[in-house]
């Protein structure tokens, strides 16, 4: 019986706020005429995928000389510096205590899955709390060391791919540089983690697909909203009226707050339901 939790995190409006935006307006682009006039036109009259839109035009801002070459010392500097939302970067270590002292047979694991850049995520002073972090990623031109093309995409469904990774235990160094491993058959008794045993918190379209797959087998699903924005708060609700999410919260993750009260709570009792299956298991 497997007896690991993975709590899934999205990252933009998640965990943070928007981290392109605030990229863009730390080298001084107008955010919503970047949006706006640029990746909108992409969707709406092109039918273009938003994900690869959004990217496509970093690229051509990144080629137009007007803000200089967004390289990946530049994107990497501003995952350093990128604001977090409250109680974020004490999240961690409370969780994993609160499972070592009441369940302490049972490991915590935390995981990012994000259409963002990975070069600004895996440079937040939270990084190294996640066993393996999954977002879209770019190569540099080797004249300038601009952004030249992206090397992945992490879009709607691209991101339940990365759930099937935690559930076979495909995560970490080992499992890079093997794009078909996933499509490995695993047998139910042998996978690392049952999607049952996954909480999931996201906040956007994006994490659609992975709020649905979650639910539907049995696991626990957060919809989150940025509190400084509340425009997007009538997005989330559509969630619950979905049934895509079991909860809907303002994204803040201090201990009064009533999002990681919770997470707590679903962690308690996926870990409350692991110890039982191991006694029952084991007779």
């Amino acid at each position: 019986m497997s007896d690991v939790i993975a709590l899934i995190f999205d990252f933009d409006d998640t965990l943070a706020p928007d981290s392109t935006s605030g990229f863009l307006v730390d080298i001084g682009v107008d955010v919503q005429q970047f949006w706006k006039d640029e990746v909108d036109p992409l969707l709406f009259e092109q039918d273009w995928d938003p994900v690869p839109a959004y990217l496509y035009q970093l690229i051509a801002l990144s080629n137009s000389g007007t803000h200089g070459p967004i390289t990946q010392e530049r994107l990497a500097d501003w995952g350093r510096r990128l604001p977090l939302h409250t109680g974020v970067e004490s999240l961690f270590a409370r969780l994993r205590s609160m499972v070592k002292e009441h369940h302490p047979q049972v490991q915590l694991e935390f995981y990012l899955i994000s259409s963002g850049i990975g070069d600004v995520v895996r440079h937040t002073p939270i990084a190294h709390e996640f066993t393996d972090i999954w977002a879209s990623e770019f190569i540099y031109d080797e004249r300038d060391g601009g952004i030249h093309f992206p090397r992945r995409v992490v879009s709607f469904t691209d991101k339940t791919r990365y759930l099937f990774h935690i559930q076979k235990g495909i995560i970490g160094p080992s499992s890079r540089n093997k794009p078909f491993e996933v499509n490995k058959k695993i047998a139910p008794e042998k996978l690392r983690i049952p999607f049952e045993q996954m909480i999931f918190v996201g906040d956007g379209y994006t994490d659609i697909p992975c709020f649905s797959l979650i639910r539907r087998s049995g696991g626990v699903a957060f919809g989150v909203w940025d509190p400084k924005h509340r425009d997007k708060r009538s997005r989330a609700w559509g969630f619950i009226q979905e049934g895509r999410v079991s909860n809907l919260n303002q994204a803040r993750y201090d201990e009064e707050a009533e999002l990681y009260q919770w997470l707590e709570e679903a962690v308690e009792s996926v870990a409350g339901r692991i110890a039982l299956n191991n006694r029952i298991y084991r007779g």
